[in-house]
């Protein structure tokens, strides 16, 4: 077993993989950029390297920077984690040229692997089954027209070197070809430096369904199956294990898929293979077919954890060493239920836009595992992937389960940043999910009741107001003169909207609120406030802005009464950057007619292209950035002439 090993990776997964490396007595290296010096993996670990600029351009993909940082540092092998270089072949060369040992597959596996048009020949050779399409080497947009067509209508279009939904476009009519297949070779490119595509056939009632698997480079067993079919624009949002309806049969028929899948290229350490289901017809062995396989850790992977008992970092790092599998095929088995959802910092209510910010306070429940690589205090940064945790339960059947994370969603308090939270609370309530019935449309069939907004409760408004006046520990005699109550206001926005809320403070342990002509009674009762009948919901505060952790948690801001308000100065007709990013493409110049919903600009942030569209009909009367361009968050782009 290795003495010490570096980690080429950050956040979560760095985090993770540390956790069991020094549970085993292994050292831990950390590399970190400029933004991550304070970051929590640097923190977790038995020392860090710094390796340059917050792009990761100039740090994370800096494989010559991160070889000479486990150099220094003693360290005999380098573990990849998961995106950055994990797939990188030429990475896995130079590891093995500087006499380090690499946590993963070989750069041959990778390569065979890692472009999909090769990897599905590969695979029809090995007999596993692959999907319906054209994955030829002739990019020229007439033949892959004619390509489409000959398929049949609806395809998918996917970057060869693609991965994470990047690249790709569902197409359903002819007349929308073209302008997809230009629109994803642009992400393409800008992703993988690859424009190259392949055409699929667009399966109906799609799951996603992947296989666990894990090899030592001569054998592989499979660690069964998980069900990654609650996908938003081709993006994971809830996992679990095993896939809801699966049989035995088709079960065996899968995980023998994925062993010789493994096999056939010599597969060492822990890989997914991924398959695309037809589940029109119930789950049937005949209607599987590969997709791609991912050479790596997987984000999912603690589901299979849960369900197995099996630790795959620590695999990992014994085959690495030299081990071979610690189990066979026949000692794997399956216990219970486990789902995982992805806490993100992102914006609902905006399309999913990723979001920045300081989180202020952040905790779960005790009975999950939330592998996190953020801490309270600790920056969202525009650099990276925005997630916050992944949170992870289990329970002795699916229901139960499913039961144990809504619950554990309620419970989880973020504050500091927009979340995607109450959607994953939404999907983990909706019927059709509870049911089983799930593909990789059921978001997008239903997004408006995913995302569709509480307003909240005038109790929980009070709960807010409560905070801002500090009024939880009144004392004996705040709030009383000449015998009479006195009374307070405060005023808090929410959402733009702002409330007044009044209160007499009747006594130490009795409060009487008014907001919106409703009646609020507060009263502590054995050391603990409650609102009416319900108890009073945690609270946090930080300045001015007050969270109240009820209902997936809702934000308020203690408006001055000295400060103006200047909300309806606001320039109406201004195109601005929702987000910190580099400006991609202008499509538009000044005196140009618009029409509502015309596209104005491309927006680069957070490894994501944003589209930013007219919001009326009208006339360009400024462009006021370029494309190359680096904006902050607010910056203007374009401005339409005044109706």
């Amino acid at each position: 077993m290795f003495n010490k090993i570096l980690i080429a990776n950050r956040g979560e997964i760095a985090c993770r993989v540390m956790h069991t490396a020094q549970k085993m007595g292994v050292s831990c290296v950390a590399v970190f950029s400029d933004v991550d010096a304070n970051a929590k993996h640097v923190q977790v670990a038995d020392e860090a390297v710094h390796i340059g600029g917050p792009a990761p351009a100039d740090s994370y993909l800096k494989g010559d920077a991160i070889i000479q940082a486990a150099l220094d540092t003693g360290a005999q092998a380098i573990h990849p984690g998961y995106g950055f270089l994990s797939e990188n072949p030429d990475f896995v060369e130079a590891v093995k040229l500087a006499g380090l040992t690499f946590i993963g597959p070989s750069a041959d596996a990778i390569r065979k692997m890692g472009l999909k048009d090769a990897a599905k020949a590969l695979m029809e050779k090995a007999g596993v089954p692959v999907v319906p399409g054209y994955h030829g080497a002739n990019q020229d947009p007439e033949h892959l027209t004619g390509a489409a067509e000959a398929i049949g209508y609806p395809v998918l279009i996917k970057a060869v070197a693609g991965g994470g939904g990047k690249g790709m476009r569902l197409v359903e009519h002819p007349k929308d070809f073209s302008e997809a297949l230009e629109s994803a070779r642009g992400e393409a490119l800008t992703a993988f430096g690859n424009d190259a595509v392949l055409v699929e056939k667009f399966v109906a009632k799609p799951r996603h369904i992947e296989v666990q698997v894990f090899g030592d480079g001569s054998h592989a067993v499979h660690l069964f199956e998980r069900d990654c079919s609650l996908q938003r624009r081709h993006q994971k949002v809830i996992e679990e294990a095993p896939a809801p309806g699966m049989t035995e049969e088709m079960r065996s028929a899968m995980g023998q898929a994925g062993v010789r899948a493994a096999e056939a290229i010599g597969y060492k350490g822990a890989g997914t293979v991924e398959f695309i289901v037809d589940a029109s017809d119930g789950l049937r062995p005949d209607r599987f077919w590969f997709m791609e396989m991912n050479t790596r850790l997987q984000v999912e992977h603690p589901v299979t954890e849960a369900i197995t008992g099996v630790d795959l970092v620590e695999w990992q790092l014994r085959v690495a060493s030299g081990e071979t599998l610690p189990l066979r095929q026949e000692d794997l088995s399956i216990t219970g239920h486990a789902l995982e959802a992805r806490l993100y910092a992102e914006n609902v209510t905006k399309g999913f836009l990723p979001a920045t910010g300081m989180l202020t306070h952040l905790k779960f429940p005790a009975d999950c595992r939330a592998d996190s690589g953020v801490r309270a205090g600790d920056a969202i940064s525009p650099w990276y992937d925005p997630m916050i945790a992944k949170v992870i339960v289990h329970g002795p059947t699916r229901g139960v389960a499913l039961k144990v994370l809504d619950r554990v969603l309620q419970e989880t308090e973020v504050a500091g940043t927009v979340t995607n939270l109450a959607f994953l609370g939404a999907l983990a309530r909706h019927q059709e999910f509870i049911k089983g019935d799930v593909d990789t449309g059921l978001i997008g069939r239903d997004i408006e009741y995913l995302t569709s907004q509480s307003q909240g409760s005038a109790k929980i408004g009070v709960a807010a107001a409560m905070a801002a006046l500090q009024l939880f520990e009144p004392g004996d005699d705040v709030g009383f003169t000449l015998w009479s109550p006195l009374r307070r206001s405060v005023q808090l926005e929410q959402d733009g909207q702002q409330i007044v809320f009044d209160v007499q403070v009747k006594g130490p342990d009795i409060q009487v609120w008014s907001v919106n002509d409703e009646t609020v009674a507060a009263e502590r009762v054995d050391g603990r406030w409650r609102l009416e009948d319900t108890p009073m919901p945690n609270v946090a505060v930080s300045g001015s802005k007050i969270t109240v952790f009820c209902d997936y948690g809702h934000s308020f801001d203690v408006v001055d009464p000295l400060d103006r308000d200047t909300a309806a100065a606001g320039d109406t007709n201004l195109i601005e950057a929702p987000m910190p990013g580099l400006v991609k493409a202008v499509f538009v110049e000044m005196g140009q007619t618009v029409s509502k919903g015309d596209r104005l600009v491309i927006l680069e942030a957070m490894k994501m292209e944003h589209a930013l569209l007219a919001a009326r009909d009208g006339v360009v009367a400024e462009v006021l950035s370029s494309a190359g361009a680096q904006v902050e968050a607010g910056a203007a782009l374009v401005r339409l002439q005044e109706e």
